[in-house]
């Protein structure tokens, strides 16, 4: 147990590191994305309105669409985290992402695989070349898949698929991401 803890910890830290490495001439951004700030202000230019509710043939819970913009109401600030020695983006989270925390929401995203052996896998609003781990995107544009079971299949870097799952929020923990879907399954269309 305190060996996978120990490899989970140095795969966030990997993640961390790439994160503050600029890699930027390696990636080529999507066109929506050359004006996305990487520090401070990660807001969408307009409010979404409230979640509607999408409501599931097949599963017993009533999942609401969580879109990429609702989740860029979030703003980061410096922080200074003397264990690291370094500053972090700290997040500020918007009253749209306020209002989906703890909610059974879905989502479509680019799959990213971090870590295979610890099942550590992430959902990207952008394909891996334009995402938050190349330098191209901020840290708004990544979910952390946290799996319902251990028995699901091995994803591929990019496939575009729909997860659902209930939100959670992190804006303290460095090791972790900022967002957070648990119980995280495929999300049948």
């Amino acid at each position: 147990m305190a060996l996978t803890l120990q490899r989970f910890a140095y795969a966030i830290l990997g993640i961390v590191a790439l994160a503050a490495m600029d890699l930027s001439s390696y990636c080529h951004p999507a066109s929506e994305a050359p004006d996305m700030p990487l520090i401070a202000k990660a807001r969408a230019a307009e409010v979404m309105p409230p979640f509607t509710s999408a409501a599931t043939t097949n599963n017993p819970v009533d999942y609401r669409e969580l879109t990429w913009a609702e989740l860029a109401d979030v703003d980061f600030k410096d922080v200074y985290l003397e264990e690291l020695d370094s500053y972090y983006w700290k997040p500020v989270f918007g009253k749209q992402v306020i209002a989906a925390e703890s909610q059974d929401v879905y989502i479509t995203g680019y799959v990213i695989p971090v870590d295979l052996d610890e099942d550590f896998y992430v959902l990207s609003r952008y394909p891996f070349a334009n995402c938050f781990f190349c330098g191209g995107a901020g840290p708004e544009s990544v979910v952390d898949l946290r799996f319902a079971d251990s028995d699901h299949r091995t994803y591929q870097t990019d496939e575009r698929l729909t997860f659902h799952g209930n939100l959670r929020l992190n804006a303290d923990d460095v090791y972790q991401m900022n967002y957070i879907l648990e119980g995280a399954e495929e999300h049948p269309l």
